[in-house]
C-alpha cells in the first residue's frame, strides 16, 4: 500500500502563491508518477498537473498552465505543486496523487492522499 500525505495548503489572496508538498511512503511502485487533482466547491474533481518519474516530462490543465509548476525529488519521493497568480476559482480541496505511468496518474490514479484545503480571497 503506498500512502500520501499533503502539505503546505491554506488562505491567500488572490494573486498571491502557495507551495503544496506530498510525501508518499510504503510499498511505491518502482518508476512511479505523481500528480495533483482538485475538487472545488459544487464542482467535480479535475486533474490539475503531473509529472513522471525522472521529472522531465510533465502535464497541466489547461486552467494552470502557465501558473503552476509541478517538480518532484524522488530520493525524497516527495513532488510538490508551485502555485503562483492564484485566483479566487483556484479554491478547492488539492489531493496528491501516484500511480505506475503518467497515464495512469492523469486519469485513474491508484492511489489518493487526503487532501489540502486552499482557499484564494478576492
Amino acid at each position: 500500500q503506498v500512502q500520501l500525505v499533503e502539505s503546505g495548503g491554506g488562505l491567500v489572496q488572490a494573486g498571491g502563491s502557495l507551495r503544496l508538498s506530498c510525501a508518499a511512503s510504503g510499498r511505491t511502485p518502482s518508476g512511479y508518477a505523481m500528480g495533483w487533482f482538485r475538487q472545488g466547491p459544487g464542482k467535480e474533481r479535475e486533474f490539475v498537473a503531473a509529472i513522471g518519474w525522472s521529472g522531465s516530462t510533465t502535464y497541466y490543465a489547461d486552467s494552470v498552465k502557465g501558473r503552476f509548476t509541478i517538480s518532484r525529488d524522488s530520493a525524497k519521493n516527495t513532488a510538490y505543486l508551485q502555485m503562483n497568480s492564484l485566483k479566487p476559482e483556484d479554491t478547492a480541496v488539492y489531493y496528491c496523487v501516484a500511480g505506475r505511468a503518467l497515464v495512469v496518474v492523469r486519469t485513474t490514479p491508484n492511489y489518493w492522499g487526503q487532501g489540502t484545503q486552499v482557499t484564494v480571497s478576492s
